[in-house]
């Protein structure tokens, strides 16, 4: 048993103070499957929707694993680091669904409207830096003829897209 440890020690560059290029890449090997796993426990929404919540998750999650493959933090506490750090984004998700009181919204953001039946929403669309050109592209993005008109509806949605639906979409 103890033999196992040190092999994995060595293999790992555990207690060494500079790492070969074999062990860098065996790191790297490791980082790969253990980040596989602790995203496969923690949510596949982490990389797959586009909220700032997600995004700054996914930074922070590369950085820290990112340091583990390279030598400049410990293997083992730097993965743990990596695990609850999976295991908070799931549990503030989970508290955002689970609850009424505005914390998903708090923690994920909430939709803005920007152009409200053909009227330009100017005072929002300042606040979120969002010009008439930005929802004309998204105008077109959605099958629409790049002109507003009075009949459309578009929000800033918590991924920063901007979604346009017509009162004709609406009664859908």
């Amino acid at each position: 048993m103890e033999e196992a440890s040190e092999t994995i020690n060595l293999i790992f560059g555990i207690r060494d103070q500079t790492l070969t290029w074999w062990q860098m890449s065996v790191r790297a090997v490791g980082i790969f499957f253990a980040a596989l796993v602790i995203i496969r426990i923690g949510s596949h929404r982490i990389f797959g929707k586009n909220t700032a919540f997600d995004i700054i998750l996914g930074i922070i999650y590369g950085s820290v694993l990112s340091r583990a493959i390279t030598g400049n933090a410990p293997f083992w506490p730097t993965i743990a680091a990596a695990f609850t750090l999976v295991l908070l984004h799931k549990g503030l998700a989970m508290l955002a669904f689970s609850t009424n009181i505005g914390i998903g919204d708090l923690i994920k953001g909430k939709p803005v409207l920007l152009l409200k039946e053909g009227e330009l929403q100017w005072h929002t669309m300042r606040k979120n830096s969002v010009t008439e050109s930005d929802i004309k592209e998204a105008l077109r993005n959605a099958g629409h003829a790049p002109e507003i008109s009075s009949n459309l509806t578009a929000y800033l949605e918590r991924s920063g897209d901007i979604s346009i639906f017509s009162k004709e979409q609406e009664g859908e």
